[in-house]
């Protein structure tokens, strides 16, 4: 079974699935449309998004609602937290150097 970091790391078009649900539910069929992809295709990516637990799944007389799982963004944020110093370190030098670079601009 794929775990919530492999749903993450494999496919591309997993994410674009999990960008496609942040407005809220959707349809297979929605998704389907809004990524420009076969049904076959989202149903299949939607299943291992539900296994690992990232997607849930609600009945509406005949339709499927899929819709994001909270929980699961709050544990791979929890598990990146202490690896956060690795981008916020460089950012912050990134902005440094942005700043120096307007300042010699102006003089």
């Amino acid at each position: 079974m794929p775990t919530a970091y492999t749903a993450l790391s494999l496919p591309p078009l997993r994410r674009d699935l999990l960008d496609a649900l942040r407005p809220g539910p959707s349809t297979v069929g929605d998704l389907a449309e809004a990524t420009d992809l076969p049904q076959a295709v989202v149903s299949k990516q939607l299943r291992v998004l539900r296994e690992v637990g990232f997607v849930q799944v609600s009945a509406e007389a005949q339709r499927r609602w899929y819709s994001l799982r909270p929980e699961a963004f709050a544990e791979v944020a929890d598990w990146l937290e202490p690896y956060r110093w690795l981008w916020e370190d460089r950012l912050d030098r990134l902005g440094d150097r942005l700043e120096t670079m307007q300042d010699e601009e102006q003089t």
